[in-house]
């Protein structure tokens, strides 16, 4: 499962307590998972002055304690956010607010992310990362629903390559017509076989 924002149902959960010499002692130890409290108390605890730095050395971890716990940019740990795709564009939301100039070169190269930062950031087509975010059919399924808001023809034959993709994008694109050219590989999938020929009853058996 690919990484994906937390907050959101369904979001792998982070093991903070891992940084920590008594991890049993710290609140919600029991609860493992609840990272802005975990991150309070990892903070506030005395016997790891330095788990700042700690954090400081996990991209993904330092984004959430500026979110978290600084509710402010953290330019000590820019130079490792910023290498991370997935962290660099939550960091760019939530943190900056803004876009990031210098980490566009490489948030566009992963095609989650660059969708996602197309999305949440810019709030527009994002062009120089088409060619990315195409390599992925699901991001650019998304990429055509919530971004482009049209069809997206050049990135179909790349759509039709996922079932899941292929479905979602027929019943937004496609209305009352079906998309016979991906019905081949939905067809492979009797799940997403089923959801499609509902809607598509013409669909061909």
């Amino acid at each position: 499962m690919g990484r994906i924002y937390p907050g959101v149902p369904g979001c792998r959960k982070m093991n903070l307590y891992k940084l920590h010499s008594n991890p049993e002692t710290l609140t919600g130890f029991d609860q493992r998972g609840a990272v802005p409290a975990v991150l309070e108390e990892l903070i506030k605890t005395k016997q790891e002055p330095s788990i700042e730095q700690k954090i400081m050395k996990h991209p993904e971890l330092a984004t959430e304690y500026a979110i978290y716990v600084l509710e402010e940019r953290w330019p000590a740990a820019e130079p490792v956010i910023i290498k991370d795709p997935f962290s660099a564009s939550w960091y760019a939301d939530y943190v900056l607010k803004r876009r990031w100039p210098e980490a566009e070169k490489y948030i566009i190269k992963d095609s989650r992310s660059a969708y996602k930062y197309a999305r949440h950031v810019i709030k527009d087509e994002w062009p120089a990362a088409e060619k990315y975010i195409m390599t992925d059919p699901f991001s650019a399924y998304l990429y055509a629903m919530y971004v482009l808001e049209e069809r997206w023809e050049k990135a179909e034959p790349v759509i039709m390559q996922n079932a899941v993709a292929a479905v979602q994008y027929a019943k937004r694109f496609f209305k009352d017509v079906g998309w016979p050219e991906a019905e081949p590989v939905i067809m492979k999938d009797a799940y997403w076989w089923n959801e499609y020929t509902e809607e598509f009853p013409d669909a061909r058996r």
